[in-house]
């Protein structure tokens, strides 16, 4: 039916715009006078041009768009330029265009700033440009552009879409700290090494390229001396710093919070020097094994950037599930918003069976515990659960001496 009436209107504006014509033509003729032809001869282009609007073609138009990278992190802003083409000149008196972005960017865009209304005239070659001040994290995609003409009566206007693929990938913004890995000092209570990592000096298994942090005592003059660059020794590390974390993806107003703490806590435990795996259950479970490297690195940053909050069991159920394959020596990390008291219990049942175990509780700004927390959070340290709040803004402070404590 719709299809139908699309021939059916443009035949109607045409009756329209002859009526128009006529009774302009008749208001000259039986009124007489330089007015009344004056009139009729000045509505004549308008008609005119109307006529060649609807014959117009919106398929000469090429447009493109212009990112200057396909990388950003989540925060930062977003520039595009488009360039749009056409074969002939042919005045028009406006060009309506837009930019078909996904959801989530329509509302950091507040979507007006994808749209623009130029006035090309006769040119073949025009462009323009829009700016997204805070990208929101996702991996976004471009679709196409909407472009739209018409005349100065509105009786004719042309609309055509132009497929124009597009892809950015926003990674989820990190803070800088310092990874401090946990340790039990004899009975003086849990501190954070501050050492890159903890080795046995007295066994060494190789040499490798010298990094911040590397003790004086370590150099290998031999090794240095033959390939001109500072080699340090490689020791058999005493215990392993490897991290393991799980992150909590069930729908909370903090889950962006919860993403960029993730996100800032194995990079900075990659930038230490320790290994690090990462276990997410949302629409579908992905699991990384612990490894390290800037390409690990990436990997992870990549994930998550695409996670979504679409979690429909709570945290501690996935540990009941995935808990136990975890392997012994490594730090067991959770990361989660929502502090329960079946996850404290389910927490300390398998740091019985595993050792170490950190819990990050994610709070929005100036957020203060509640009344309930407070008591979970006493009940957790005394069952060997180390819980540590951390404050949206100011992760710096999670391997803080306070923190720690």
């Amino acid at each position: 039916m719709k299809k139908l009436w699309i021939p059916f209107k443009k035949v109607w504006k045409f009756i329209l715009l002859l009526f128009l014509i006529l009774l302009a033509f008749s208001y000259a003729m039986f009124q007489g006078g330089f007015v009344s032809w004056f009139l009729f001869y000045s509505f004549l282009p308008f008609a005119v041009y109307c006529v060649a609007i609807s014959f117009y073609s919106l398929k000469e138009f090429e447009v493109t768009r212009v990112l200057l990278k396909s990388d950003y992190n989540a925060g930062e802003p977003l520039k595009v330029t488009v360039k749009i083409k056409r074969l002939r000149k042919f005045p028009l008196f406006y060009l309506l265009i837009e930019d078909t972005l996904d959801d989530p960017l329509k509302y950091a865009s507040q979507h007006q700033k994808a749209k623009a209304l130029l006035l090309p005239g006769l040119k073949k070659e025009f462009s323009y440009e829009y700016i997204i001040d805070e990208l929101p994290r996702g991996e976004h995609f471009f679709r196409s552009f909407t472009l739209r003409i018409g005349d100065p009566l509105g009786l004719f206007e042309k609309e055509r879409k132009v497929p124009v693929d597009g892809k950015i990938i926003v990674y989820p913004a990190y803070s800088e700290f310092i990874y401090r890995p946990f340790e039990n000092q004899y009975d003086q209570g849990l501190t954070a090494s501050r050492e890159r990592v903890q080795r046995d000096t007295t066994m060494v298994v190789g040499v490798r390229d010298y990094q911040p942090g590397d003790r004086f005592s370590w150099i290998n003059w031999k090794a240095t001396a033959k390939r001109n660059e500072i080699m340090t020794k490689e020791f058999e590390q005493r215990q392993s710093h490897d991290v393991f974390v799980v992150m909590d993806c069930v729908p909370d107003k903090r889950f962006e919070a919860v993403v960029s703490f993730t996100a800032s806590l194995q990079r900075a435990t990659l930038k230490k020097g320790a290994q690090t795996g990462l276990l997410t259950i949302s629409k579908e479970r992905a699991s990384f094994p612990i490894r390290g490297g800037e390409r690990h690195l990436q990997e992870l940053f990549y994930h998550l950037a695409k996670i979504e909050a679409k979690c429909l069991i709570p945290l501690e159920k996935v540990l009941e599930t995935d808990g136990l394959f975890i392997q012994h020596s490594v730090s067991f990390m959770l990361v989660t918003a929502q502090l329960t008291k079946q996850l404290v219990e389910k927490a300390s049942f398998l740091g019985q069976r595993k050792g170490s175990i950190t819990l990050f509780l994610i709070k929005g700004q100036k957020e203060a515990p509640a009344e309930g927390e407070r008591s979970l959070i006493a009940i957790a340290n005394a069952r060997g659960v180390r819980v540590i709040m951390v404050h949206e803004g100011e992760f710096t402070a999670a391997f803080s001496e306070v923190n720690l404590r």
